[in-house]
């Protein structure tokens, strides 16, 4: 999969859902993984709870993104949606964060948006 990183800075561009993000995806990511620890041992009360916490960092993400001054590509379906929610919560906002294109993106946020290439 290769990853069209001028999209991915063209809706993650606002400072403010940048700083969102940085603390959303591994409240996901440690969320969702523990749900399936929880499951895997059937503690189901543990795992609502879990369930609700991913809920809250989708919920913060969108909220993240409302402040975008483009909006990124509607989802085709909610196939579509899972799949693109996963790989960005998993795969690409980590090398994002790692590789130094966040911190790049931040530096280049002015007044609350700027676009890297």
């Amino acid at each position: 999969m290769q990853i069209d990183w001028s999209e991915y800075s063209r809706v993650h561009a606002h400072r403010t859902n940048l700083v969102i993000h940085l603390f959303s995806v591994p409240l996901f990511v440690g969320s969702f993984i523990s749900l399936l620890l929880y499951l895997a041992n059937g503690d189901w009360v543990s795992g609502v709870i879990v369930v609700a916490l991913c809920f809250v960092a989708l919920a913060l993400q969108a909220l993240g993104h409302r402040l975008e001054h483009e909006d990124p590509r509607p989802f085709s379906s909610f196939l579509n949606f899972l799949r693109r929610w996963f790989t960005e919560q998993f795969l690409i906002f980590p090398v994002f964060l790692l590789s130094g294109r966040w911190w790049n993106q931040v530096s280049a946020s002015k007044n609350g948006g700027a676009h890297e290439s």
